[in-house]
């Protein structure tokens, strides 16, 4: 019994983890981050760094709160221009629906979390407990690591491998070709294909760092 609650333990850590480094994107701090970078591509059919920081946060916003589509929808440029389209509307509704259910998942793998440990405090199985942590700490280096590498390889090396990797995970949530859009649309005007290998990047480093610290300071007593 101890041994399963220990690998139940395990896999929710990467689930924990991997939500963090989520939900930390999801916040203006990463968008102040990415459009100040030097590397960061300008946009060619006029975006402004302002202009981006000024729109992005609804985008983002609209991803947590409860808000309905009209929440974007009703977004309009200065000459009354709508921001969106319908095709990136209907995406940002689908976006919303995955981006919410992940984070419920990652709240239920925190309470579950805090719910074993204190089982294990209480229930004279703490050793196993910090050894569940130790190896789903192992576990997230792996996976991190792993990412890390795609997202390296693809803007160094080969940026057909990072393409393959981002299509294949959009197919795993949304049908067709519904994610792909113009350069000319407004989501690539805000969010290129730098500013996902960034996200990724990042993604892997906060989950890479909270797993390290668990496989290396956490030892069974």
């Amino acid at each position: 019994m101890k041994s399963i609650l220990s690998s139940l333990v395990a896999i929710l850590v990467p689930i924990a983890l991997i939500g963090l480094g989520l939900r930390v994107l999801l916040t203006p701090l990463f968008l102040q981050i990415e459009y100040n970078m030097p590397y960061f591509p300008p946009d060619t059919y006029g975006f402004t760094k302002e202009d981006r920081l000024k729109w992005a946060p609804y985008a983002l916003d609209y991803l947590i709160n409860s808000e309905d589509i009209s929440y974007l929808s009703d977004l309009e440029f200065d000459d009354g221009t709508p921001l969106y389209n319908e095709r990136e509307l209907s995406h940002m509704d689908d976006v919303k629906l995955v981006t919410q259910g992940a984070l419920r998942v990652w709240y239920a793998a925190l309470v579950l979390l805090l719910l074993l440990g204190a089982w294990a405090w209480f229930g004279g199985w703490r050793p196993a407990y910090r050894l569940g942590l130790q190896r789903g700490g192992w576990l997230m280096v792996g996976l991190a690591v792993t990412l890390g590498l795609i997202v390296v390889v693809g803007i160094a090396v080969n940026p057909t491998v990072f393409w393959n990797f981002f299509a294949g995970f959009h197919s795993l949530f949304f049908e067709g070709d519904s994610w792909i859009f113009l350069y000319s649309d407004t989501l690539i005007r805000l969010f290129p294909i730098r500013f996902w290998q960034d996200a990724f990047l990042w993604a892997a480093v906060i989950a890479l760092a909270g797993g390290t610290g668990l496989a290396l300071g956490l030892k069974p007593k």
